[in-house]
């Protein structure tokens, strides 16, 4: 296969980020919202780890793995957020070659980590329900340590991957991103060189690394449902089930989220959607997260009172 636009290939130092909206008025309000927003993520997910941390009670393989969320989380915003807020702020559109590979790696690195942590969850709760008597033993240290580690080395492994590919290409001078941070596609078509293989390993790790978690999260669930449909009162039904209804609601925004961005069709219409949507699961969603799972659970409910009223007394 040519080369695409081989008479403008050329070496590149840095890439223009588009961003959000072109217009001057807009980046104040824009600025102030998601810096907002950030702050807000980021204290409201340390918040959460500082709980789990704090409290003997937390410290069970379900807090466990909900404290690494709550990581992730602040690590995926803090990809993309603050160079945004920079680039509002100093009207300065550009990134690095280095900074827009570095924030690929690890944007996809943290947003893959998400779901295989949403399915990690997800087996937790399935040995919670269906196997009680033996969750301690089944969910030991060790079991609990490889369900952690062996995402991360998978998710660093493809990002790595990724990157090491679309560092081989050459990109066209003046290329500009219509996007807020340097996602993957849209620095595959800016490219002059052929992509062929790229689009053959992005397909192959979809497949891979998006619908494994996914398929692991329904079967869980499945299991679940007909365990609890197997209880026979309504309250123990309730019970067994209202340890999921956070969790569940994470997983219904996060990969509603990823549906919209992946599954649309293609038009020239589609960019702001994907701008939409992509700020949905880098920015927004992250921030939910705290409050979804504190609001919905009395325990956290009860560490983080007694966490901030430490910090309070404290002051005082």
């Amino acid at each position: 296969m040519e080369p695409k636009n081989q008479k403008n290939q050329t070496t590149i130092s840095e890439f223009l980020l588009l961003g959000l909206t072109e217009k001057p008025e807009h980046q104040t309000l824009l600025f102030g919202l998601f810096l907002s927003v950030y702050l807000v993520t980021i204290f409201g997910n340390l918040l959460i780890v500082l709980a789990i941390i704090t409290d003997v009670r937390l410290h069970t393989p379900m807090y466990f793995f909900l404290s690494n969320l709550s990581l992730v989380d602040t690590f995926f915003s803090s990809t993309t957020v603050p160079k945004m807020l920079v680039n509002l702020w100093t009207q300065n559109q550009a990134i690095s070659f280095v900074g827009c590979l570095a924030q690929m790696y690890t944007f996809h690195l943290f947003g893959t980590m998400d779901s295989f942590l949403l399915a990690v969850m997800a087996i937790d709760r399935f040995v919670a329900i269906v196997y009680p008597l033996r969750y301690s033993v089944i969910m030991s240290p060790c079991v609990c340590g490889l369900l952690l580690g062996g995402p991360w080395l998978i998710t660093n492994l493809q990002s790595l991957v990724h990157t090491c590919l679309v560092a081989q290409l050459t990109f066209c001078a003046g290329s500009k991103i219509p996007h807020f941070f340097c996602d993957l596609m849209p620095l595959l078509k800016l490219s002059c060189s052929d992509t062929h293989t790229n689009e053959l390993v992005i397909f192959a790790f979809g497949i891979i690394m998006g619908i494994s978690p996914l398929l692991c999260i329904l079967l869980s669930y499945t299991c679940i449902f007909w365990a609890v449909f197997k209880i026979p009162s309504a309250q123990g039904k309730w019970k067994a089930f209202s340890t999921c209804g956070s969790h569940l609601t994470v997983v219904s925004l996060f990969y509603g989220t990823i549906f919209a961005v992946y599954l649309q069709p293609t038009s020239p219409a589609s960019s702001q959607k994907d701008k939409t949507a992509a700020l949905m699961c880098g920015v927004v969603i992250p921030m939910l997260n705290p409050f979804i799972y504190s609001l919905r659970n009395k325990e956290m409910k009860a560490a983080l009172k007694k966490l901030i009223g430490k910090a309070v007394s404290s002051q005082s």
